[in-house]
């Protein structure tokens, strides 16, 4: 029956339901960051796996890049235990909140009066508001057993229609509640970028709505068996909806519905590649030493050019194209040889992704195609 009620998810940003469990022998870290799909393509390695028959051997494999413009940490969560559950004991902002952020407190931006953490920003130019804020920072250091930073992408990197940022709650893990507190307010205001999240050969779960289907039958929403050919009024439908009673239809019997668009959380993605957006280089390999960016000729389709930071995931992930992806530490470490092998790529593939794709740089198209009209000027 996988996952019910399947249903459109309310949620277009993936929520993280558990992070990481906590292990304090570690140096403070953060456990998640927020990217953008952009689009695949596939790249060529040598896998290590001693006794295997493609050892040492070129494998072709398809990869998914997600674009990850550095997040901003604007706040400081501090949570404690409760019977029922986890509890907000106080939170602490920064001074400075960029208009990104602040879109998203609104419905309607241009008719809003823009009139939040005005005065609490205020409060930092005396000496009130700032014993407050000590006051706070050292109540959570007392009393939280989670700390958590709120941070946000910077959407205005991208180049997509979108202007309100993607907000989340990032748990800090490793090290005792003094040292997780010192390391989240000294990121208060600041970029982090992926590369300090993550790293390369690493696993990874990526969290995300998954592309809308819209309402479809039985037969694709739950892969029933047709039925026979001379079957009265459509074959692709299910003969029997249950018994005469209970005179009610049950919930496991496949229907017709909403099919996508779900919250889906998928384990264990390997980090191929974290690359740098101001690298020129970043699409080389060692074994492929052409000049050349991650980004395809032509762009991605449906999304563009890839400007900034980005993680390459071994295989696909949740979602369409521009939906933002939360990644995060892998819940459940996998013991695999494929999950401990080393990755090192041999080259990426940048031909066009619309089309057949023969070239993987202009200046490769230019040699081969030579003087033509459009140059010839």
């Amino acid at each position: 029956l996988a996952y019910l009620p399947r249903k459109r998810t309310k949620k277009h940003r993936g929520k993280i339901r558990k992070f990481p469990r906590d292990d304090q022998s570690k140096e403070p870290h953060l456990t998640a960051f927020l990217g953008y799909k952009a689009g695949m393509t596939h790249i060529v390695r040598e896998p290590e796996r001693p006794g295997s028959k493609v050892h040492k051997k070129e494998i072709v494999e398809a990869v998914t890049i997600i674009e990850t413009p550095p997040m901003v940490v604007v706040g400081v969560v501090g949570y404690v235990d409760t019977p029922t559950g986890m509890r907000t004991l106080t939170t602490v902002w920064a001074q400075n909140i960029s208009q990104e952020f602040m879109r998203r407190l609104y419905k309607n931006w241009y008719r809003a009066k823009k009139k939040a953490f005005t005065k609490y920003a205020k409060s930092f130019t005396d000496g009130k508001g700032k014993e407050d804020l000590k006051r706070q920072i050292d109540k959570i250091t007392k009393y939280a057993s989670v700390v958590r930073v709120i941070a946000h992408t910077q959407v205005s990197k991208l180049n997509l229609r979108l202007k309100k940022a993607h907000i989340m709650e990032i748990q800090i893990n490793g090290g005792d509640i003094a040292a997780k507190v010192a390391f989240a307010t000294d990121l208060l205001e600041k970029p982090i970028s992926v590369d300090k999240v993550f790293e390369q050969s690493e696993m990874i779960d990526c969290i995300a709505a998954t592309k809308g289907k819209g309402f479809e039958g039985v037969t694709t929403r739950w892969g029933t068996r047709r039925l026979p050919r001379k079957t009265h009024k459509g074959l692709r439908k299910v003969a029997c909806i249950g018994a005469w009673h209970p005179a009610n239809v049950r919930f496991s019997v496949p229907r017709a519905g909403q099919n996508g668009y779900h919250h889906r959380t998928e384990l264990n993605k390997k980090v191929y590649r974290i690359g740098k957006g101001a690298d020129p280089k970043n699409a080389t390999t060692e074994f492929d030493l052409t000049q050349k960016t991650i980004t395809p000729m032509g762009g991605f389709p449906h999304y563009g050019v890839v400007t900034q930071d980005f993680v390459m995931i071994k295989g696909c992930c949740p979602g369409v194209r521009k939906r933002p992806i939360t990644l995060r530490k892998a819940l459940f470490s996998s013991t695999k040889r494929a999950a401990l092998e080393k990755i090192s790529l041999k080259f990426i593939d940048t031909s066009s992704k619309f089309g057949h794709g023969r070239f993987q740089t202009e200046e490769e198209k230019a040699k081969h195609m030579g003087t033509v009209k459009k140059t010839a000027k």
